[in-house]
């Protein structure tokens, strides 16, 4: 066989080779892979590979049809929207793509579905949630510490903003002591891609949706902490970002339409990017500017978090893609979406509407950072809006009670200081669509530990945690508050707020979660906060009773919370010194006489008049023996 015709052979094993392996020529299809069942029964198919606009794509399945075929403003992408048919059963098949006499092909996948969306059941009420920073709770995979070809490799627990090496396997290593605590769900912060050069700790930059953090563990590992969750009749709430990603995100390279990130151009021909003016005001205010409105709508959060435009309907189709993508492949009990009033606020109604449509059970909460419960209660579902926005949002955050609260506990007892912010906060909710929809929480991951916002007194911070486990709503605890950690050395400093949990990595001296180490007062207030916890935990009373309160009186707050024949007091005392509480005041409550328990302590006391209070800070009393 003479030298021509070995080439001749050696092209044609290419040409074949290339002819039936796409994935020398496709770089990416996303979603990775869908399901058969959904009420919506359209999908659109993000593929991306060079010049692979110039194919035809074909698929031969019973039960789907590619419908369209769109193409980007750059040549390496293609959109398939197809339709898939109520009857198509799970499998896997080929698109092949047809250019220039060749036949490309992808093998994609239909999967069956493991529940009915109905049984995807959400947070509510009767939970009590564990927010976790994943890199600085607990290192469960050395390995993983630092990944090659990621960009930053910055590992040092000493610099606040390095990577600590925390990740999903020390998760699920702790669980038995997160569910112990007395939480029924957890929220960890991002745990996509960060490959940022920089502070990529903290995954709010992400720069593949699609893709877990290396450095944090595999998809495996993900779902096997959803799945060991279930096995405890815990929620697993996953963290999404809808209004932007890390600058650094594979598509930032390529994008794929002229207007996919907002000021693209200005981007591109590295032009001033303008940042967010950050006055989410704008999206009630009946008198904005249009300036300021734009600046709001298109600026971008920080330099290295590029705006999503979810205006260009095939992103607005990618993100909702995203989030369903995920529900289903982790079986989540809530999503929990970062900052909500930047994005496309018509985008959000129309996300939001997509995922409750799908799963009518479920549970999202959305970001909104103001005090003012005006702002708040608009993006609630059932919202009177004047403007006549739907927003589809089951739950908000309660930023305004989060600040009634530590000013309440900080403030001294006036005729409008002290307690009163608390009472007056909490008939703000007759504005409220579903109050006990609202999420409450002492701090997290952005502010002050709630430890620090009250001078790092114990008394104080008891009764904030109390106040926030029992009001009508659903509680969130920052890790390591029972633990009483503390950024009194640089109040507000966000990689201080972020702090290694003791004991989360060999070598620890202090543990928290097995004791060892900890001071008296840590001990005490984990002591105190698991039994309130757990006492919360199968409280149906505060989960959905009736909630009446009494306007404070001689530096005393008391709420009740009412179901049945169980009735659940909270006193908030901020006199230092012994005090007789008249409970001839509380004589609608028709306790009089009836044994009752500290839940705290286990005591048993009987509800006469009076009640002495030998010292400042929370009674929970109970009637449930």
């Amino acid at each position: 066989m003479n030298c021509q015709i070995k080439k001749l052979i050696i092209l044609g094993q290419i040409f074949l080779f290339m002819s039936l392996n796409i994935t020398a020529q496709i770089e990416r299809v996303e979603p990775l892979n869908w399901w058969v069942g959904f009420k919506n029964n359209n999908l659109q198919l993000l593929v991306k590979g060079k010049n692979i606009s110039n194919a035809i794509p074909s698929i031969i399945y019973d039960g789907i049809h590619i419908m369209s075929i769109e193409k980007g403003s750059s040549p390496n992408y293609l959109f398939l929207n197809l339709k898939i048919e109520k009857d198509t059963k799970p499998g896997k098949f080929d698109i092949v793509f047809h250019q220039d006499n060749n036949e490309l092909k992808y093998k994609y996948e239909l999967k069956g579905r493991k529940k009915n969306a109905e049984d995807f059941i959400g947070f509510n009420s009767s939970d009590a949630i564990y927010l976790i920073t994943p890199d600085r709770f607990a290192n469960g995979n050395e390995v993983n510490d630092q990944v090659s070809g990621l960009k930053d490799q910055t590992l040092n627990r000493q610099q606040d903003y390095f990577r600590h090496g925390g990740d999903i396997r020390g998760i699920i290593n702790h669980l038995d002591y997160i569910d112990e605590m007395g939480f029924t769900a957890i929220w960890p912060t991002p745990l996509l891609t960060n490959d940022m050069s920089e502070s990529s700790y903290h995954g709010y930059a992400i720069t593949d949706f699609y893709q877990v953090d290396p450095r944090f563990g595999t998809l495996e590992a993900y779902v096997e902490l959803a799945e060991k969750l279930k096995e405890r009749g815990m929620k697993l709430i996953m963290d999404q970002v809808a209004n932007h990603c890390g600058i650094e995100h594979w598509w930032m390279k390529d994008l794929p339409f002229d207007d996919w990130i907002n000021q693209q151009e200005n981007f591109l021909k590295k032009q001033i990017v303008l940042k967010s003016n950050h006055r989410r005001t704008v999206n009630q205010d009946l008198y904005a500017s249009e300036i300021d409105k734009q600046l709001m709508a298109d600026g971008w959060f920080v330099d290295a978090m590029p705006d999503l435009n979810q205006r260009n309907p095939f992103m607005a189709t990618y993100i909702i893609q995203n989030s369903i993508w995920w529900i289903e492949t982790l079986g989540l009990g809530g999503i929990r979406q970062d900052t909500y009033p930047y994005p496309d606020k018509d985008f959000m109604s129309d996300w939001a509407g997509a995922i409750m449509n799908e799963y009518p059970n479920f549970s999202i909460v959305g970001e909104e950072w103001s005090v003012n419960p005006l702002l708040v209660g608009y993006w609630q579902k059932g919202a009177n809006n004047k403007d006549g926005y739907k927003s589809n949002l089951s739950s908000t955050m309660d930023f305004p009670m989060q600040h009634n609260i530590v000013a309440a506990l900080n403030e001294n007892e006036e005729w409008d200081t002290g307690l009163i912010k608390i009472y007056e906060g909490l008939a703000n909710d007759f504005y409220y669509p579903s109050p006990n929809d609202i999420m409450i929480f002492p701090d997290n991951h952005d502010m002050s530990r709630i430890f620090t916002q009250l001078g790092e007194d114990i008394t104080k911070t008891k009764m904030a945690l109390a106040t926030v486990l029992l009001l009508p709503r659903i509680p969130q605890i920052y890790y390591g508050t029972e633990l009483l950690l503390s950024d009194i050395a640089k109040p507000g400093d966000h990689g201080l707020i972020r702090t290694d949990f003791p004991g989360g990595w060999l070598g620890d001296e202090v543990n928290g979660f097995t004791g060892e180490g900890l001071s008296d007062n840590q001990k005490e207030m984990q002591s105190f906060l698991k039994k309130a916890l757990n006492y919360r935990k199968g409280s149906k009373a505060i989960h959905r009773g009736k909630t009446i309160h009494f306007a404070p009186d001689n530096g005393i707050y008391v709420l009740f919370r009412v179901l049945d024949d169980e009735t659940v007091v909270m006193i908030l005392n901020k006199n230092t010194e012994p005090v007789q509480l008249d409970l001839n005041r509380f004589k609608e409550m028709r306790l009089d006489q009836k044994p009752m328990k500290n839940i705290i302590s286990d005591e048993p006391i009987i509800w006469n008049s009076p009640l002495e209070i030998l010292e400042k800070g929370v009674v929970l009393l109970t009637t449930k023996m």
